[in-house]
């Protein structure tokens, strides 16, 4: 399948699994999605299996989102606990579309959990409560993690959840190569994925043993185990023989949000760099300056700001400026996180390696534990001649019999939705889509506007009132908006940097200062800067309102 028809399917409100080889573009689909509903105002959940992954989409841990954390089944206790969270309630309530990247890492049982709950909360008899759902990932990679008790039972994978089955998942399966496109490493994969890889795979592989990448860019390591990457990191950085900078991250938020960021995000807290060392980007730059894994050395450092100065195999040479990673709830900015776009090289994880594309790669396979393992670190490599090989076992080209066997069942789906696309004329399809634009997701299409107010999204209106110093009073009175609806628009508004001090000071004047001053003590060591338990704290005595107005000014420097 192309990526024209599995964005019209995903336009059309199906639910999706959207898979495909590495390389073939099922990130940049579900970008162009999410875009999409955006820009049309439909409420989007982006979450993935693992914390790495929900940043590269600005997004959340399907696990926190949903409110099955680690739990491995739902007790009644459990389902009465995570529907009475008003947290978890607004999540599902709010959102029409759910999305789940790096499905290939999530157990079964914990995508039932999810249609559970759903259910529970919005609509008992249509699947995940009648939300779209969109699965994204690729079984030959990476599987669910088992814990250190149960890791010699069979898997259990997502697509044989009883939620996949009545979920009713059109199989979008991506066929374009972006990545290797007609090189031999692009057999060699094809080897793994379709369960033939043996000598005949081998012999290509042999041709790279121990031997050094073609071309100019040096070689990152990928190792199974993070103990060899530190170490050899740590090593490398000290035998350079020049002046250690280092930079500091900074960070925006309540903590338990920040750490949340921290934790699952590539940056270092303290990033140590010196003339010489091996670096990669952990980001991609908005404008296509450089790419997740683009690989470069520090020539210097930038004598006006102090950001270190990098050239990449390329020769290109650029000025790595801090970039931020974000957790966004609802189109508002809870977290954030700042730091230098940037890590030490010289070796990587495969774990974390998976979603980067790197030119050269020096691949240590002799203790790879898990099918797929091989698979994700081969094809991470552009082309088979920028592949340094060291070692390799048997389990590294490897793919689970159960995912051999699903994956024809999977192309042969996604076969028959390209046919049933072709039984559709183009004003068929487009007024599908449109109706489930506006029906179903209560979403609306942007027109052309006579008038300025209605050609701006409605939280960019309250930016351009208050910045006429109209007081929030005066808005909601203009508007007819509810001081709540204002508040999330502010909310918004702060976390995108638009406001500042000046524009909502006289929000401060709407309390008695001694309430304002305790509510913000009590925000201050707050975890993750949640209403009802400072609400509850004071037995009622400050509203849910007066808490919110105070939490804006909770993250700024000065809020006398």
């Amino acid at each position: 399948m192309q990526q024209t028809e599995a964005f019209h399917l995903l336009k059309m409100g199906k639910n999706i699994f959207l898979t495909g080889e590495a390389g073939s573009g099922k990130t940049y689909l579900l970008n162009k999605y999410i875009q999409y509903l955006k820009e049309n105002y439909v409420k989007v959940a982006v979450t993935a299996s693992t914390g790495i992954a929900a940043t590269h989409l600005q997004g959340n841990t399907l696990h926190s989102w949903s409110g099955i954390g680690v739990r491995d089944t739902l007790t009644d206790d459990d389902l009465d606990k995570i529907i009475s969270s008003e947290r978890i309630k607004r999540n599902y309530k709010k959102a029409r579309v759910l999305i789940v990247d790096e499905i290939s890492m999530l157990h079964n049982y914990q995508l039932d959990m999810v249609d559970t709950i759903a259910r529970l909360l919005l609509q008992q008899h249509l699947p995940f409560g009648g939300m779209q759902v969109i699965l994204c990932g690729d079984f030959f990679q990476l599987p669910p993690i088992s814990s250190k008790d149960s890791f010699t039972q069979e898997k259990q994978f997502a697509f044989e959840a009883n939620s996949w089955i009545t979920g009713d998942f059109y199989v979008c399966y991506l066929h374009e190569q972006h990545r290797q496109q007609n090189d031999p490493l692009y057999n060699i994969l094809n080897d793994i994925r379709s369960g033939t890889a043996g000598e005949h795979t081998k012999v290509p592989l042999r041709t790279r043993y121990k031997k050094e990448p073609q071309g100019h860019t040096k070689a990152t390591k990928l190792y199974s185990r993070n103990v060899n990457v530190d170490l050899i990191n740590a090593e490398e950085l000290a035998n350079i023989n020049s002046e250690e900078k280092i930079f500091k991250m900074t960070s925006d938020g309540f903590p338990l949000m920040v750490e949340g960021l921290k934790r699952n995000c590539l940056a270092n807290e303290e990033l140590k760099l010196k003339i010489g060392a091996e670096v990669m980007f952990i980001k991609n730059h908005v404008l296509g300056k450089y790419a997740n894994g683009t690989r470069c050395t520090v020539i210097g450092f930038d004598p006006h700001q102090g950001w270190p100065i990098v050239k990449t195999y390329d020769n290109v040479t650029l000025i790595a400026e801090p970039e931020k990673w974000q957790y966004e709830d609802d189109g508002i900015i809870r977290a954030t996180i700042t730091q230098i776009p940037l890590r030490l090289a010289w070796a990587i994880t495969i774990h974390k390696s998976q979603g980067m594309t790197l030119d050269t790669a020096e691949i240590d396979l002799g203790d790879a534990f898990e099918p797929g393992m091989g698979y994700v670190a081969l094809s991470r490599v552009r082309r088979l001649d920028g592949l340094k090989l060291m070692n390799l076992n048997e389990m590294a080209l490897t793919v689970h019999s159960k995912i051999l066997d699903h994956d024809k069942i999977f192309k042969q789906c996604s076969a028959d939705n390209v046919e049933y696309l072709k039984t559709l004329s183009n004003t068929e399809i487009a007024q599908y889509q449109k109706q489930t634009l506006i029906d179903r997701f209560g979403g609306c299409t942007i027109k052309p506007a006579t008038r300025k107010e209605k050609a701006l999204p409605t939280h960019l209106i309250t930016l351009e009132m208050l910045k006429e110093n109209q007081s929030i009073i005066e808005i909601a009175e203009n508007r007819d908006l509810s001081i709540g609806t204002l508040l999330t628009h502010i909310e918004k508004l702060k976390g995108l940097e638009l406001v500042n001090d000046h524009h909502i000071k006289h929000l401060k004047c709407m309390l008695k200062q001694e309430d304002f001053d305790t509510i913000i003590e009590a925000l201050k060591v707050s975890e993750d800067g949640k209403l009802m338990p400072i609400y509850e704290q004071y037995n009622g005595k400050y509203s849910y309102e007066s808490i919110r107005i105070v939490r804006l000014f909770v993250m700024q420097k000065d809020i006398s």
